[in-house]
């Protein structure tokens, strides 16, 4: 048929545009600023074009300003928008075949494209149908939500209400505007005149929070993933100025961590907002006030303004099926064009998820009843996708939790491309699926698939698998924790891993992920489980590992006269201090005990050998062994890195039994080690280098500064801060040694490890550096063993290779000898969570 003559009444959000003047409304990803005045013509334009028949618009979406002029330019013409995953070819084949919409809008070979597939419409469209959206995510389902102008302006006010977006905010959008978290975001933040910044980056990418500072971001919205990202990057430590509030929707966030972002948000001075909804209630239904998420952070809180829920009857009081009520509830269901005519057909949402109301009014969710599960932000319909599998011919069954969909298959069938094929049409990581045979799928006694017994033993499954398989996340966490039961919700930090630890275990990660996402070290178990493995020619490498192998290197070729590039022990002081910030000083409070600990499992090593050097060398004396030869000065001077290292570490272990000291540091990181460096440099004032013996080299009241120098660059996590970093060490480093080389190494590599993070090396390259960097300690301790024997006879490239060898040998022993010897040993007993940190060169 031709269509029906436009009706709508419009949008206030959409048809109120053009009266907010000259106010940005956009900020491009190329950073081009579009007024709302601006906005509206170009919307004005685009519906022009569409035409005044009513018409079914289908938008293939993106986070770009086509998508969005486009959907507005829909809603604003009163046609009915379809708008889809962009991104997901098979999505929008599915919804194009089935729909068969009038006008598709989609990006081309030649940019954004508005193609009409007909004059008028071929449908009938309910005069109150405004918006389709997915009821599953990313999954490609056909089943469409229907809503209407008014859930739309409706929830759009709601969110504005009580997040209070006011016309002077920015919001980054993070989400795709496909999703309706995504699209919830634009609506809302249009409806009082604020504007959007489309942002083309992840927020694990650098990139996103430059552009985020430099058009002054004030709201950040993620769904679970998005906060597992967030930790990886090390948005605790990020200073944001401009930002007011953070939302969170999309999934169960745990509690911990709810409460987590409440105080940080309180600390930094933006809000917190726990959100709950559904596509089918527009977006959101549920939100919890900022002020309640530190004491009840298992809640979703209560309904948005103009809502309201009942629990369904259950043989429990305060529990049952949680139904909403409100002015965004949906239409109702789509599942073919003749669906679009229809009005009205749901009054109250059931939600599909099990809720009680706790005695202060709030609503927490404690279960789901449907066959859907949430991965990644996206609802995943469980049966949809079995139907998927049994029409490319296979026989599985489906089921999962939040974290891994699991699918049961007949045995002989294609496990590999059934993994495939579910993870190209879902969009989601290999990792998160396990795909196992069965001789029989698991039943019931009525011929039903019994999906808690699949579930249940293929978790068990999964379970005994990743413990056998060495190349998997899990066994190398494992094998670098060992008594330790790992969650994939631990991390390399909050297990006790540190600088010692580190580059093993990195090593190991690299092996079956290739290359390591930056902050890995606290990002959970479970997202790098869920990592696709990525390897590429050039591997990036922390830049402080790279300046631990070179500064060995230049230690010990200096020593046997290969070169003479003095700094190589003072640059490594300070790395020492970096990573004692970066390992140590994470999380939780630092107790000195642990401190302590750090310094023995530095000292054991050093110790035990120098105790068999007292035998073989007449140099090496009992102030050695004790560590204190660099105040005593009766033995060989060689060793007076570690003696600094370790008694610095002990004064501060001493200094963090103060409980006052331990919240300082929590509250105030920057502050505390610009405190530390001015009480270190204050003691270089008591040097006296008058006897031939240089105090301010190799005292720990003397050389300790280098190390809280390395601190503070650790904790410069601004431009502001690492501009002050670097004016500091302009004014303390150059000068301070009389060779100008010796000055320019420790400068140039903490200038390096402030500014540049990590450093890409051939992949062959970046593991013999690592090899280096993780043998430090040991090449430090045993090429003055070596070298004497050897330069005789040798030349000096072949015992600078024999030195740096022997050093890697020696680790990979100990190593090797592992548990019971290192227990014995002292300093390499299995670590508890967030405890036993050490520190090393």
């Amino acid at each position: 048929m031709d269509g029906q003559l436009l009706t709508a009444e419009g949008l206030r959000f959409v048809h109120g545009l053009r009266s907010r003047g000259e106010r940005t409304a956009v900020v491009g990803p190329d950073g081009s600023r579009l007024s709302y005045r601006d906005l509206a013509a170009r919307v004005a334009a685009t519906a022009a074009r569409l035409g005044t028949v009513r018409r079914l618009v289908l938008v293939a979406a993106s986070s770009d300003l086509d998508t969005l002029v486009t959907y507005l330019a829909g809603l604003h013409g009163g046609h009915a928008v379809l708008l889809a995953d962009g991104e997901n070819q098979h999505h929008l084949g599915t919804l194009i075949d089935r729909y068969d919409p009038d006008v598709v809008a989609a990006p081309g070979p030649q940019g954004w494209s508005v193609r009409e597939r007909r004059a008028g419409s071929a449908h009938v469209l309910h005069p109150d149908l405004a918006l389709l959206l997915s009821t599953s995510g990313s999954t490609g389902s056909p089943k469409l939500v229907r809503l209407s102008t008014a859930n739309l302006q409706s929830n759009a006010d709601a969110i504005a209400t009580y997040l209070d977006i006011h016309d002077t905010d920015r919001a980054v959008l993070s989400l795709p505007m496909h999703y309706c978290y995504g699209l919830s975001v634009v609506n809302s933040n249009l409806a009082r005149g604020a504007a959007i910044l489309l942002n083309p980056h992840s927020v694990a990418e650098p990139e996103f929070w430059t552009f985020f500072r430099q058009h002054e971001g004030t709201s950040l919205h993620g769904v679970p993933y998005t906060f597992d990202l967030l930790d990886r990057v090390g948005f605790d430590r990020m200073t944001l100025p401009s930002l007011r509030y953070v939302t969170q929707a999309g999934g169960k966030l745990a509690p911990e961590r709810v409460r987590a972002y409440a105080e940080l948000g309180e600390r930094r001075g933006w809000r917190f907002f726990v959100m709950y909804g559904q596509t089918e209630a527009t977006a959101r239904m549920a939100y919890l006030p900022p002020e309640l998420a530190t004491s009840h952070p298992a809640a979703i809180g209560i309904p948005v303004p103009g809502g309201s829920f009942d629990l369904a009857p259950s043989d429990r009081p305060d529990e049952g099926e949680l139904i909403y009520h409100g002015p965004n509830v949906m239409l109702g269901y789509a599942e073919d064009p003749a669906d679009l005519a229809r009005g009205r057909t749901t009054t109250a949402l059931s939600t599909g998820d099990l809720a009680r109301r706790t005695p202060d009014g709030l609503y927490e969710v404690i279960g789901r009843r449907s066959r859907i599960v949430k991965l990644y932000g996206h609802r995943v319909d469980l049966d949809r996708t079995e139907d998927l599998l049994r029409e490319r011919g296979y026989q599985a069954a489906c089921g999962g939790t939040d974290e891994t969909l699991i699918v049961a298959v007949l045995a002989g069938q294609d496990t590999t491309a059934i993994r495939d094929l579910v993870a190209d049409h879902l969009r989601l990581p290999v990792h998160s699926l396990q795909v196992r045979e069965f001789d029989e799928i698991p039943r019931l006694g009525n011929g039903k698939v019994d999906y808690p017994q699949l579930v249940e033993t293929l978790h068990a499954d999964q379970a005994d698998s990743r413990e056998r398989t060495p190349r998997s996340v899990r066994a190398v966490f494992t094998a670098a924790f060992p008594g330790t039961r790992i969650t994939d919700d631990d991390t390399f930090v909050g297990l006790g891993g540190d600088s010692l630890s580190y580059i093993p275990t990195a090593l190991a990660l690299e092996r079956v992920l290739g290359d390591l996402p930056p902050g890995w070290p606290t990002t959970s178990v479970g997202t790098l489980s869920a990592r696709q493995p990525r390897r590429r020619r050039l591997t990036p490498i922390d830049t402080e590992i790279l300046l631990r192998a070179a500064s060995i290197t230049l230690v010990v070729g200096t020593h046997i006269g290969a070169f003479h590039l003095r700094g190589g022990a003072h640059l490594l002081l300070a790395v020492a201090g970096w990573t004692f910030a970066r390992f140590l000083l994470s999380g939780q409070p630092t107790s000195g005990a642990r401190i302590a600990r750090s310094a023995a499992r530095i000292a054991a090593p050093a110790v035990l050998w120098l105790l068999w050097r007292t035998q073989a060398s007449d140099d090496v004396r009992l102030s050695n062994v004790l560590l204190i030869n660099n105040y005593v000065r009766g033995g060989a001077t060689g060793y007076w890195f570690i003696e600094v290292l370790v008694q610095t570490l002990l004064l501060l272990a001493v200094l963090f039994t103060i409980p006052a000291v331990r919240r300082f540091e929590q509250r105030h990181r920057f502050g505390a080690a610009a405190a530390i460096l001015g009480v270190t440099l204050l003691a270089r004032l008591f040097t006296d280098d008058a006897h031939g013996f240089p105090e301010s080299a190799f005292t720990t009241h003397g050389a300790a500064w280098f190390f809280a120098l390395g601190w503070l660059a650790q904790r410069a996590s601004t431009s502001g801060r690492k501009l002050t970093v670097l004016a500091v060490m302009t004014l303390l480093v150059p000068g301070y040694f009389p060779e100008p080389g010796r000055n320019l190494i420790v400068f140039g590599g903490l200038a390096l490890l402030i500014f540049l993070p990590s450093i890409r090396l051939p992949r062959l390259a970046a593991r013999a550096t690592s090899l280096l960097a993780a043998s430090s300690l040991y090449i430090y301790l045993t090429h003055y063993a070596v070298f004497p024997a050897l330069l005789p006879h040798f030349a000096l490239p072949v015992v600078l290779a024999a030195c740096l060898g022997s050093g890697i040998v020696a680790w990979i022993l100990v190593q090797r000898m592992g548990g019971a010897c290192a227990r014995i040993l002292a300093w390499r007993a299995a670590p508890t969570r967030l405890s036993d940190v050490r520190v090393d060169l």
